[in-house]
């Protein structure tokens, strides 16, 4: 039977200090709300995300799932009803989860699911080695969940308790929802609770089930320091898939990954590097310190930085180089050519084993447009060369040092486009005082 998942974003995240909705933090480079939606589409038929009012942003990164809101923030149990329209009629199960706990994986979601076969509504718990505030669940003999208590409400013999409530359910759908309808605010809070549930379906005689999982999962995000938190727990995971995946960096710890890097075999990573979304480094490339990389394609045995920006669009090719203090935007370098200092190249095509001198810069944006500049195979541009965009200069072409290229070059020419040198003599230093 298809399932369904209700993910509660509401939450503005007041201890965040941020006009950024809470849900739309970023994890490695993806908003939590997408890291849990990556965990759950494969598991559940459909997704409702409960959202707070004024929050088209969060909306737009919902899609294609419906999105419903909830104007009145009275809790997780409140919000969670503000499903129930959207699901109505719905008889598979139904889970309910936490846009601030991205971490969730979807074998955890899996085991949830699973589980619920057992019993009439199961429960996330988690055994936290500073349980905090978490809710504590309380459990029989048998190990059933008796009831969960909020730490607010909690006696300080609950308070104990190791095992805590990590807020995550799953039920089945009318259940769940004749469950919620019924749900009362009678808490120091004065909100309506969805672990309030369990008391509920215990008191229909159902079965209820605590599934654990690791707290680095079910961790939830908060604040600034737990965000930070999160990133480090998923940054050293990623590290040690690389590293398990044939990479060798000298300072893991220096590394960053994004959620989606690919990092291929036999790959140096040096101290220092950053690599945003949409990274792809293929086998055997040599990416060295202080090198930034995002949305780009580092194709076999190419070598990038020190000090390089590999912006969006950027496609280095196999044994290209490209060196200190050089900037690639929607620029893709051929096989072997090499831009080893110093340049901008923007919107540019450069051919096979073409040489870029330092300081060249492509003049790719006129004010209103973006123009294109293409530089054929085996060409080699001068030092301090300004092209100026849209202009082709031909394979094999020489470009002398210090011009400003307005026109194309043609094949195997050479290019001379500076002022002529004037030597005065007699003008120089000899005679003048200090």
């Amino acid at each position: 039977m298809a399932g369904a998942a209700i993910i509660l974003a509401a939450g503005l995240g007041t201890r965040m200090k941020s006009a950024l909705p809470k849900a739309m933090h970023p994890v490695a480079g993806r908003p939590m709300l997408q890291h849990l939606l990556a965990a759950v589409e494969p598991v559940f038929e459909h997704v409702v995300v409960v959202i707070g009012p004024d929050m088209p942003m969060l909306e737009a990164t919902a899609a294609p799932h419906a999105t419903v809101v909830q104007n009145d923030r009275l809790g997780t149990g409140h919000a969670a009803r503000m499903a129930a329209p959207l699901l109505a009629g719905f008889e598979g199960d139904v889970a309910v989860l936490y846009a601030d706990n991205p971490l969730i994986t979807e074998a955890t979601i899996r085991r949830l699911r699973a589980r619920r076969a057992a019993a009439g509504l199961v429960l996330l718990a988690m055994r936290p080695a500073e349980p905090g505030k978490y809710g504590r669940v309380v459990t029989n003999g048998a190990g059933e969940v008796e009831r969960v208590v909020e730490w607010a409400d909690a006696t300080e013999a609950e308070r104990a308790i190791g095992l805590c409530n990590a807020g995550v359910v799953c039920a089945p759908g009318p259940d769940l929802f004749r469950w919620l309808a019924v749900l009362k605010a009678e808490n120091s809070k004065g909100e309506y609770y969805l672990t309030d549930i369990v008391a509920l379906a215990r008191a229909e005689g159902r079965r209820v089930l605590a599934e654990e999982a690791p707290e680095a999962e079910l961790r939830g995000i908060n604040s600034r320091a737990e965000l930070a938190a999160a990133e480090a727990e998923v940054q050293a995971a990623m590290r040690a898939r690389a590293l398990a995946g044939g990479a060798t960096m000298i300072a893991p710890e220096t590394v960053f990954f994004s959620w989606d890097t690919v990092i291929g075999q036999d790959v140096m990573i040096q101290p220092n590097v950053f690599f945003g979304p949409g990274v792809v480094i293929e086998d055997g490339v040599d990416i060295r310190g202080f090198t930034h990389l995002e949305h780009c394609l580092v194709r076999r045995g190419a070598q990038v930085g020190p000090f390089a920006r590999l912006r969006p669009g950027a496609d280095v090719g196999e044994q290209a180089h490209v060196g200190n203090f050089v900037e690639l935007k929607a620029t893709s370098l051929g096989r072997g050519a090499k831009a080893n200092h110093l340049s901008y190249l923007g919107d540019a095509e450069i051919g096979a084993g073409a040489n870029i001198g330092a300081g060249t810069i492509t003049c790719n944006y006129d004010g209103i447009h973006k123009h294109r500049t293409v530089i054929g195979a085996g060409a080699f541009i001068g030092s301090d060369t300004a092209l100026v965009a849209p202009v082709t200069v031909g394979a094999r072409a020489l470009v002398g040092a210090g011009s400003v290229i307005t026109q194309d070059v043609p094949d195997d020419a050479l290019a001379l486009a500076r002022g002529r040198q004037t030597n005065k003599p007699g003008r120089g230093f000899k005679g003048k005082k200090g």
